[in-house]
């Protein structure tokens, strides 16, 4: 396969977007959805064939795996030394990425044409997608910083689009409001720190950044602001964007609300692509971190220990299906950001690195399966509520089965996927950091708590007083299930410390069961407590939450995030510093333009006069002015 023709990947969803956003609402719906369709699973076999053809038919050269351009060109240039570049970059990170964006992507458009029939916009709906595949796929191809940044905001806009999808439900816009506001103020951290970066490096190129030669920092060296270096703050500074993205703490807030999308949307979005992009990028920035601010790794790896915990118990206590798994993808992104922040550069020391792109990979299939599996409950109940669900094993075999899986895989338990890779997290951490690795061992069970939480109070207890008998989601939901339930089993098998590592060069990962043995413990520990609380209806519970007392409601409103950001941007920021700035625009700015603005017309109307056009006026001023000339220098002289 010639590697130029990867240009295809994002050439195709562009032109499904555009094809569809044209002209999707002259087409019949099937149509359009077709069209996507049809265009990502194009992107996915591509895909696929480029990870086949990089990893095992061209492999390694000098002992590592290359960076191998496949396009470039200048698009902006800015000096000699500065210029902006549109490209492809493929190594190891960047091709798995393609084959997790891509997989997750074309099965929520297969997903979606039964899930999203009879809907308004359906055509619309397509059109987004395509979008949003489009800008992911061209942020992790991205060849340098600035390029990932520009993809990085087609990200949040097409995010956007899709989570007020239902424009006129009103907490689908504030949904979609809140998430850009929150992203955007983080990507002005990340802005500002490429500008930092590209200031001292005098280059946004990933492969000068992130190679082995650190010269190109000589100039940052020594340049330090409030006791920290300037690489320090650059490196902050980006990870502030990626946190945004990822929804680390404390920007956490807008991605449950994201929930008022589209399952599918959501499926897209927390399973694979919007999410990780900040792992992504603190992936693809980890030598800068090392190497440059080690000290930024290590806020990594705090902030995300303390969200993976921090939503993790927020997650115990939510009833609304779809809010139990988002707040789960938090605590999952929480590990992987924490493994990069423990892991070293190079063989078993960058095994943190390995780890969080291995999670990232599993997490993919059986988060995306969690979703979709909730859609498909949804769509047999039309309920997001756990209280109005039961018994749905009987109703929705294909549903129930592989919804299981995902929820064993998520727990951890031996031989499916998340065991492997969140042992390696764990093995990562321990050696590292113990206050981490304990905070982790103990969210792993927790963990395997809420998800059987989640299980058992839908499948299992008495069947609801539904309205109509729930039935079985047609094929083009349930196949995509199945597919996703075998990645999910099978992911974990792929060899990812011979593939993807911090420098390139496989190493040989060994299980340890000093730690797996004890994880997988606390696991079935979780899963036996929800099995007694949950797998029959009883009022313990209820007893238990009673007790808590305002512990428990504090857990349950997310220990009153939301309305602290609103205390604080209205009675805070919207009285103290937006009203004395909008009355220094109004009266002084717009008061200053305002009165010059009056002064020269005032002006203009007694100088106007002047210019008449009436002739004997003009010869009485001119005889005058002479007059007086005449008596000036007859006063002088």
């Amino acid at each position: 396969m010639n590697y130029s023709l990867t240009i295809l990947i994002l050439l195709i969803p562009f032109a499904s977007f555009l094809f569809n956003g044209l002209f999707g609402m002259k087409l019949k719906p099937v149509i359009a959805g077709l069209i996507g369709t049809v265009g990502l699973g194009l992107v996915t076999l591509l895909s696929y064939l480029t990870a086949w053809q990089y990893f095992f038919v061209d492999g390694m050269v000098n002992g590592s795996f290359p960076k191998l351009i496949a396009m470039t060109m200048d698009w902006i240039k800015f000096s000699d030394f500065l210029t902006v570049r549109m490209g492809i970059l493929l190594d190891p990170i960047s091709v798995m990425m393609l084959v997790v964006i891509s997989t997750v992507s074309f099965m929520v458009h297969i997903y979606s044409l039964g899930y999203m029939k009879g809907e308004k916009g359906f055509q619309r709906f397509y059109a987004f997608l395509s979008l949003f595949s489009f800008s992911m796929l061209g942020l992790v191809l991205a060849t340098n910083i600035f390029q990932m940044y520009i993809f990085w905001e087609l990200v949040g806009v097409s995010s956007f689009l899709l989570i007020g999808f239902y424009y006129t439900k009103d907490s689908a816009v504030a949904a979609s409001k809140k998430a850009f506001i929150v992203t955007r103020f983080a990507d002005l951290g990340f802005l500002i720190g490429i500008l930092l970066l590209s200031y001292f490096t005098k280059t946004f190129d990933f492969s000068a950044l992130t190679g082995t030669d650190q010269s190109i920092f000589a100039n940052a060296a020594g340049v330090s602001f409030l006791g920290m270096s300037v690489m320090t703050w650059a490196a902050l500074l980006i990870f502030m964007g990626g946190a945004g993205k990822s929804a680390m703490f404390p920007l956490h807030i807008w991605l449950p609300d994201a929930m008022e999308g589209p399952t599918p949307v959501s499926a897209l979005i927390h399973a694979a692509t919007m999410v990780v992009a900040g792992v992504y990028l603190v992936a693809r920035m980890f030598p800068v971190f090392y190497f440059q601010a080690p000290e930024a790794l290590t806020v990594v790896a705090y902030v995300g220990g303390f969200t993976s915990l921090f939503a993790a118990v927020i997650a115990c206590t939510q009833h609304d299906i779809k809010r139990v798994l988002a707040f789960s993808t938090l605590s999952q992104l929480g590990y992987m950001m924490l493994a990069l922040g423990v892991s070293g550069y190079g063989g078993e020391e960058g095994v943190g690195y390995m780890a969080s792109m291995f999670h990232l990979f599993t997490h993919a299939m059986f988060k995306a399966l969690l979703f979709l599996g909730a859609g498909s409950i949804i769509h047999a109940v039309h309920s997001n509520v756990m209280q109005d669900m039961g018994g749905l094993r009987k109703h929705l075999p294909v549903t129930h089965a592989t919804f299981l899986i995902a929820c064993l895989t998520i727990a951890g338990v031996p031989f499916l996927s998340g065991f492997f890779s969140k042992d390696e997290i764990l093995v990562a951490a321990f050696h590292h950091d113990k206050l981490l690795f304990a905070i982790e061992f103990l969210v792993a069970g927790l963990t395997a708590f809420y998800m059987f939480r989640l299980y058992f109070n839908i499948f299992w207890g008495q069947d609801k007083h539904y309205h109509h008998t729930p039935h079985e989601s047609p094929k083009t939901m349930t196949i995509p299930l199945m597919i996703l339930a075998f990645g999910s089993i099978f992911a974990g098998y792929i060899p990812f410390s011979k593939l993807v590592t911090s420098d390139g060069v496989p190493f040989e990962s060994h299980m340890n069961f000093a730690i797996a043995i004890p994880s997988v413990l606390i696991g079935l520990l979780g899963i036996t407590i929800a099995w007694i609380l949950y797998k029959k209806e009883t009022a313990i519970p209820e007893r238990i939450s009673k007790s808590l007392g305002g512990f428990y409601t504090a857990i349950y409103h997310k220990f009153y995030f939301d309305e602290l950001y609103i205390f604080i941007t209205k009675k805070v920021i919207f009285n103290y510093i937006s009203r004395p700035v909008a009355w220094f625009d109004r009266h002084i700015v717009d008061g200053t333009m305002n009165g010059i603005g009056w002064l020269t017309m005032a002006s203009s109307k007694k100088v106007r006069n002047l210019q008449s056009g009436n002739l004997p006026q003009y010869g009485m001023v001119f005889v005058l002015g002479a007059i007086i000339l005449v008596l000036v220098f007859a006063f002088i002289i």
